[in-house]
């Protein structure tokens, strides 16, 4: 599910600071890394074992928010035939990493990078995710280096991947990205990213595909309190999202074919949730007529209209219950589609910031070099999908507690105040408690009322009570 992102700008204030550490503690959190981890991570990073490949000739860009500093992925696009060929880099985090020491095993505990409003906590120590094993522009760095084919309409002809060391030539943003191609100042692997980015995007369209440009969240510490506003996504963040997808695609293929894998699965949502995203898009306003399916309409959102970011957030409400599912033997599961990509896919592309993308890397890799898969990555594969859910919990929980966190400090000033709001949720045993999602500021909190709550219905609250760390924003009908 898209991770609902949320970041602060400005001087955090003291009580929200201490709420955030309490929440860390509270939800049980990895704090710093052991020495002994510390300490291999130390002798990893100056002893990598190096591959023989030497691919630093290709010129290798990335495409990341301005503050990351794990950077997992580069890529190169050029013409190729009448098609294109697509070269992306992953961060080769075994080259670090030994199966069974410490840090493999702080990994497994950690499971993936979690995102706070005020920093993150990293699934490996920072002389790897944010040094030596990220791809920065001018270091030589190995790396999983996929080669993908794609015919002029940007399906996809061959797909392949080995180890070779690669150098990144330039760091790009969102936005500066954007900048050159709307400019025309940007050379030709960027312009190539445009091109092959709306082939894939037509090509996701045929398969049903669903792709959500869900805003990303921000609170702004201005004159002594905080203000909620949207970042709506640039055309250049799709695209991107394109090039992991499509790689994604590939690794699932080649492990099915082999016939040992991991895939990301997600089973279709049921008639009842679509059902109550429609009485939603009705109270937003948000037209969806009964012709157009939930696909056509994603599509056709703008991410910078107010009731359409609101709605793209309850959108992903239909993305519940992907999971992880190993196969062996050749025997796949049922169902083995991922039911927003409409194909069958996996991660493999985020491997510094997520813990299952190690191991079809090298699934991929043994596939492709016609070798047998590495034991320590068939040791590991029975227990991955239950370890990834509880690290997905982890994720949701800090994700969630921190929205109300937030939430709490920017209405704190406010308990008393009317907002206009909607009914999006309406608990199925208890009518009288629900979610309501103002319409100013971009609030989403606990709805408690002496009648049943109308879902899906405009509804005037007051809030009760806000504060951080003691109390969550909490409404009731006006």
């Amino acid at each position: 599910m898209p991770r609902r992102l949320l970041h602060t700008v400005g001087a955090a204030e003291a009580p929200l600071r201490t709420a955030l550490s309490g929440l860390r503690t509270a939800l049980g959190v990895p704090g710093d890394f052991p020495p002994a981890v510390l300490a291999e991570a130390e002798t990893a990073a100056r002893e990598p074992r190096l591959p023989d490949a030497d691919a630093t000739g290709i010129p290798f860009f990335t495409i990341d928010p301005p503050a990351s500093v794990d950077l997992d992925q580069a890529m190169h696009l050029a013409p190729h035939g009448s098609g294109y060929r697509v070269h992306y880099a992953i961060a080769d985090v075994a080259a670090f990493v030994a199966p069974g020491g410490t840090i493999d095993s702080e990994a497994h505990r950690r499971v993936q990078t979690l995102y706070f409003p005020d920093g993150n906590v990293p699934l490996h120590p920072p002389v790897l995710s944010a040094g030596v094993a990220s791809l920065h522009p001018g270091r030589t760095v190995p790396a999983l280096l996929w080669r993908i084919d794609l015919d002029s309409d940007g399906r996809t002809v061959a797909a392949e991947v080995r180890r070779a060391l690669v150098r990144s030539r330039v760091r790009l943003d969102y936005a500066s990205a954007q900048r050159h191609l709307d400019v025309r100042t940007a050379e030709e692997p960027l312009i190539l990213l445009r091109v092959v980015g709306l082939l894939r995007e037509e090509l996701e369209r045929e398969r049903g595909g669903i792709s959500l440009t869900v805003p990303e969240q921000e609170v702004v510490q201005r004159d002594g309190s905080y203000h909620l506003a949207y970042r709506a996504p640039h055309p250049v963040d799709g695209w991107n999202a394109q090039i992991s997808l499509l790689t994604g695609m590939a690794a699932a293929e080649i492990m099915t074919t082999a016939g040992t894998g991991v895939l990301r699965t997600l089973p279709t949502a049921p008639d009842g949730a679509v059902a109550r995203l429609r009485r939603t898009a009705t109270a937003l306003g948000v037209e969806w007529p009964h012709h157009v399916s939930y696909a056509e309409l994603v599509r056709s959102l703008d991410p910078r209209d107010s009731h359409h970011a609101a709605f793209l957030q309850e959108c992903t409400t239909l993305l519940r219950g992907a999971g992880y599912t190993v196969f062996t033997g050749g025997r796949l599961p049922s169902p083995a589609i991922h039911a927003a990509v409409a194909a069958e896919y996996t991660h493999c592309t985020a491997p510094l910031r997520r813990l299952v993308d190690r191991y079809t890397g090298e699934l991929c890799l043994a596939a492709c070099a016609g070798q047998g898969v590495p034991e320590w990555v068939l040791t590991a594969l029975d227990a991955l999908p239950g370890e990834m859910a509880g690290g997905a919990r982890r994720a949701n929980a800090v994700e969630r507690e921190s929205v109300d966190l937030i939430e709490a400090a920017l209405l704190r000033d406010r308990v008393g105040e009317e907002f206009e709001g909607v009914v999006v949720d309406v608990r199925e045993n208890e009518p009288t408690t629900g979610t309501v999602q103002l319409t100013d500021p971009a609030v989403v909190a606990r709805v408690e009322g002496g009648e049943p709550l109308p879902l899906g219905e405009r509804l005037r609250v007051r809030l009760t009570q806000a504060e951080p760390g003691v109390a969550k924003a909490l409404f009731t009908p006006a």
